[in-house]
């Protein structure tokens, strides 16, 4: 995939400070803008929609999985519901777990 980026002058500055970034975490320019985007969009959303958002789930999956854990008496999370379906592994939780708390 390739993404451009179009950019006026005032702005810079920004990919001044996403090249600090570059350097400071050993990554490319788009690594680190795609980060920056990732962590944008997911930040503070519920597990579900995050994996949804990752394509891992379909929108039923997800509201399937939620009436299922409304009434499971052990109210697992979503994450392991879906992992002991073997929809996910434990990678994908990993991951969607990184971009929530960011």
């Amino acid at each position: 995939m390739m993404i451009s980026v179009y950019y006026r002058q005032e702005d810079e500055w920004i990919l001044q400070k996403v090249d600090e970034i570059c350097v400071r975490q050993r990554k490319s320019r788009s690594a680190v803008i795609l980060s920056i985007l990732e962590h944008y969009f997911e930040r503070g959303k519920k597990m579900g929609q995050i994996f949804r958002d990752m394509g891992l789930i379909s929108e039923k999956q997800l509201e399937d999985t939620l009436k299922l854990q409304e009434i499971d008496k052990q109210r697992k999370k979503i994450g392991q519901m879906l992992r002991e379906e073997g929809i996910i592994n434990e990678r994908h939780i990993q991951r969607a777990l990184t971009l929530q708390r960011k």
